[in-house]
């Protein structure tokens, strides 16, 4: 059994757009009521508020502020959570040495969610409606079934104005493939998008790349624009549908490039990559953001857990200096794309070289937790 999140495109009506900003808006101006009571407890008193302190106090704020009345009891608890996550990770990150930027207000335009933390009586989809508790029932495009028992459902308004559910479910029965014994090592890059043990390649997409000119042209008419008038809302709209068909293409690559090779391998071994470390080369950082190798490292996880395959992650030092054949090992520029090997003479391509340790690694790694598990037992 899994824990998964469906995702689907809501189609309020005028109404109920107008519903979901005003509960948007009480949600917002709550939050930054309680954040500064936080600020303000802390001066006064010298005391930490915890989320059940503020929660505690909302009785009485719908007695000064009527308005809150009209939200669900449990959406504004889950302000009052929000409230505590963003202190708690600006404190542990400042006890790890790093120097984080104190939790801010939320501007307007700047609440974008209402989380419902409990199926229960407060929401639930019922011939193609989503609903929700004093709200009613919203149309949505259910392109697929709701599997498993529903948890929470987070109602959120993208840059664009679009409105989306997302529900998360547990105990989600899992779709097992057949059994392969077939395995894979995929070597992630820039020149292709990834290359496989076998010597398959797949193109690099670079989806930004192509929209680049289109959205520079949306951003200098959104930087022409006044403060104030309607026409700035229109150009930031554009811009913001730019960055969204970028993001969506993206995601489409992803999750069909997962589905193909969990659909092909019963094993697969990756590359245990740390992006964040990798895109503070400046002159790379772009095409690394591009390719999504931490999007598609997700979708290929998940894929492969639901449909009971073997996902092995390794560590990617020397893969691409070692030779696969005979283990020498050989420093190259990242612009040498042939192996050459002086020992065995091996010459294949170089991240094919590359696939070829990711797999004999993942399979070492698989061999050992095997005789670890044996001996435990």
């Amino acid at each position: 059994m899994l824990r998964k999140s469906f995702k689907y495109r809501l189609r309020p009506t005028r109404r109920q757009v107008g519903i979901l900003a005003t509960h948007l808006e009480e949600c917002r101006m709550l939050y930054n009521h309680f954040f500064v009571d936080r600020i303000q407890a802390y001066k006064d008193r010298g005391a930490s508020l915890t989320r059940y302190d503020q929660m505690a106090r909302l009785p009485l704020l719908k007695q000064d502020r009527p308005s809150l009345v009209q939200v669900n009891a449990q959406v504004l608890q889950n302000v009052a959570t929000r409230v505590d996550l963003a202190f708690k990770a600006f404190f542990r990150r400042c006890k790890e040495g790093n120097k984080p930027g104190f939790p801010r207000f939320k501007g307007v335009g700047r609440y974008d969610s209402l989380t419902y933390p409990q199926a229960k009586g407060a929401f639930g989809i019922k011939n193609g409606r989503l609903r929700l508790s004093k709200i009613g029932a919203i149309r949505l495009v259910e392109h697929r079934p709701l599997r498993g028992t529903p948890k929470t459902c987070t109602i959120r308004r993208d840059a664009t104005g679009k409105w989306w559910a997302t529900i998360v479910c547990e105990q989600v029965p899992t779709q097992s493939l057949d059994p392969t014994e077939a395995a894979v090592g995929i070597d992630v890059g820039l020149e292709q998008f990834a290359t496989l043990s076998s010597g398959e390649q797949i193109a690099n997409p670079r989806f930004f790349r192509q929209d680049e000119k289109a959205l520079a042209k949306a951003q200098r008419k959104l930087a022409c624009a006044e403060q104030g008038p309607p026409e700035r809302k229109k150009a930031r709209k554009v811009v913001a549908r730019v960055h969204e068909r970028i993001r969506f293409r993206r995601h489409d690559f992803a999750h069909q490039v997962a589905r193909r090779l969990v659909d092909r391998f019963g094993r697969i071994a990756v590359e245990n990559l740390t992006i964040n470390g990798m895109v503070h080369n400046h002159c790379l950082a772009k095409s690394i953001h591009d390719a999504a190798w931490s999007q598609f490292r997700q979708c290929l996880s998940y894929k492969a857990e639901e449909a009971g395959r073997e996902l092995i992650a390794v560590n990617p030092a020397y893969t691409s200096q070692d030779c696969s054949g005979c283990g020498h090992r050989q420093r190259k520029a990242l612009s040498q794309r042939v192996h050459e090997c002086p020992c065995c003479g091996l010459v294949c391509n170089r991240d094919e070289n590359a696939a070829r340790n990711i797999l004999r690694l993942g399979m070492q790694s698989r061999s050992e937790r095997r005789q670890e598990a044996v001996c435990f037992s």
